[in-house]
């Protein structure tokens, strides 16, 4: 028999807020967090706006010591720390000294990059020939692994420790791991989630791409519009997400909140076949991620109540809609209630798929559908193919029971997750 698998805690650093309470009010309310930002101007970027945190020195203050951050650059792990010991607490959980680490307990915590603003400052002094001037913690900070090294030393973690990269489709991925590894009984539970670093050294490769927006650097809170007719591509953006991953037992047995279960999901690759390739979504990979998913997830395609798409506001949005359509053969009237946190945070990149997993949950266990951001204008090939209807403009209370979250990235791979809102009832 296979554990259900539940979320206890949830812990969010996004654009447009920090902490689950001020994100649940962003979201609910259509509040951005997309700005102008000077530095890209100056660096002649197209893009000129983007979706980043605003971390107070106070705030980093209470997840980090001083000795901690002297010499500490890395945008990645402070979001990522911050998240992951929100989420951590919200599930109830304490932080003990203890002699022997939490066994029961890991993380799977990813990222794309991990520090690489201390990355580039570690060139520079090597290149000026101050290699002994590196500091102690460059290797922590740059190494791939660094985020869920710095969570599991933080919180004395003793089960898997690791970090997985999948580009945009890492969050959505992890979660899917932590599901694995708790259904299968080899953890009680699994903090898991993703980041992302902020700045031009992240953006700018995306930006020469021109898959970003540029028409809107003047009015940065209308940039992000997926779905939209007038969209003109991505924002970019950064932050983290993270949620504690339990089997129900164990969360019964702690008298824990429970904030969703997951019923299963699905990763697969397009493997750049066919209209794959490393930018571009292989369509019959993307819809048989779906269907997998609500094959691995015991329900029907008309049990989905809503989707959180990827949806990025680029040109393969009605691309996107398409697929889904197509994958739960659900058209017009008939397609479930979409959105996209996109265009209130911009494109999250690596820690997209984590943060968007904490506003689906936070939609299914409070009862709301929030609103669609910039998209009062919904591109024609979308609205041929779905209701208007089904893509609110603002948030509305609505019972969810079962929403799909799903999340595609660069290199043709996509994840797909089925989340319920838990009734004691069924125990």
């Amino acid at each position: 028999m296979m554990n259900r698998v539940v979320i206890t805690g949830l812990g969010v650093v996004a654009p447009n807020g920090i902490g689950v309470p001020a994100f649940t009010n962003a979201i609910k309310n259509g509040v951005s967090g997309i700005r102008y930002d000077e530095q890209l101007q100056q660096l002649q970027f197209s893009c000129q706006i983007a979706g980043k945190p605003e971390i107070t020195d106070e705030l980093k203050s209470k997840y980090f010591t001083d000795l901690e951050l002297r010499g500490f650059n890395s945008t990645g792990i402070l979001y990522g720390v911050i998240a992951g010991i929100e989420a951590w607490e919200n599930a109830g959980l304490p932080i003990e000294k203890n002699t022997e680490p939490d066994w029961d307990t890991g993380t799977i915590f990813g990222t794309g990059t991990s520090g690489i603003d201390k990355f580039r400052e570690s060139i520079y002094k090597i290149d000026d020939l101050q290699t002994r001037k590196l500091g102690s913690t460059v290797v922590a900070q740059t190494m791939n692994s660094g985020i869920s090294a710095y969570l599991g030393g933080k919180l004395g973690l003793g089960n898997q420790v690791t970090s997985n990269s999948s580009a945009c489709a890492t969050g959505t991925e992890a979660i899917l791991m932590a599901y694995d590894r708790i259904s299968s009984g080899k953890a009680k539970r699994i903090l898991a989630g993703s980041t992302s670093d902020s700045g031009p050294y992240i953006w700018a490769g995306f930006d020469a791409l021109r898959v970003c927006s540029s028409r809107y650097n003047g009015t940065p809170n209308q940039g992000s519009r997926p779905m939209s007719a007038t969209a003109s591509g991505f924002v970019p953006g950064s932050g983290a997400g993270a949620l504690v991953i339990e089997s129900l037992e164990s969360a019964l047995e702690r008298n824990a909140t429970i904030y969703a279960e997951i019923l299963g999901g699905s990763v697969n690759s397009g493997g750049q076949r066919g209209t794959g390739s490393m930018t571009a979504p292989n369509s019959l990979a993307v819809q048989r991620c779906i269907t997998d998913s609500l094959k691995n997830s015991g329900i029907s395609a008309t049990e989905i109540d809503a989707v959180n798409g990827h949806l990025t506001a680029t040109t393969k949005d009605s691309l996107e809609i398409e697929n889904w359509a197509k994958a739960l053969n659900r058209f017009e009237n008939e397609f479930p209630y979409i959105n996209s946190l996109k265009g209130m945070t911009g494109h999250c990149l690596s820690a997209a798929g984590s943060i968007e997993s904490v506003a689906a949950v936070l939609q299914l266990h409070e009862g709301f559908i929030f609103g669609n951001t910039n998209c009062e204008d919904l591109h024609p090939e979308i609205s041929s193919l779905i209701s208007p209807s089904k893509v609110p403009l603002k948030t509305k209370n609505y019972n969810l029971n079962i929403i799909a979250k799903a999340s595609f990235g660069f290199g043709d791979v996509n994840a797909c997750i089925i989340l319920k809102k838990f009734d004691n009832e069924l125990l």
